[in-house]
């Protein structure tokens, strides 16, 4: 079945999403259109929110609404260990072991040549100036390839 083109660009926009299908992003449009309304409004609202006000630590590259995340601005994290991770999601991981008290770089990805994704956009510079500042002793490289 054809969808109307406003349905099939939110069904598009939703499979953009990790691990969603044509399937599931066709129920999740059915429903925050069929029974959702207020849901769908909220989550249209939240996005956009998001979207303003939400941007990378100047530090780090972790989200945040500020201009420091809540871990590079914690005095007792430890600045001699840094962890580079691939994405945000890895940062929220190792916070709920409770065990690492040290500091992250994300990376937002993985080296993906094919894909156009090299070492500047990465932010390896950025790593690099951090690393010249002299107070890390120990990087981890925390990513899953």
């Amino acid at each position: 079945m054809k969808h109307s083109p406003q349905l099939a660009r939110l069904i598009d926009a939703l499979r953009a999403l990790p691990g969603v299908g044509p399937k599931s992003a066709q129920r999740m449009a059915f429903h925050l259109l069929q029974d959702g309304r207020p849901g769908a409004r909220a989550l249209a609202e939240a996005l956009d929110a998001a979207l303003e006000s939400v941007a990378r630590c100047r530090r780090c590259r972790m989200l945040t609404e500020g201009e420091l995340c809540a871990i590079c601005a914690a005095p007792q994290r430890d600045a001699a260990l840094l962890c580079a991770v691939e994405s945000p999601a890895d940062v929220v991981a190792i916070e709920a072991s409770g065990s690492y008290r040290g500091r992250y770089f994300v990376l937002m990805g993985h080296l993906s040549p094919l894909d156009g994704i090299g070492p500047e956009q990465l932010g390896v510079r950025e790593l690099e100036a951090i690393l010249a500042e002299g107070q890390v002793r120990e990087l981890i490289l925390a990513t899953n390839s």
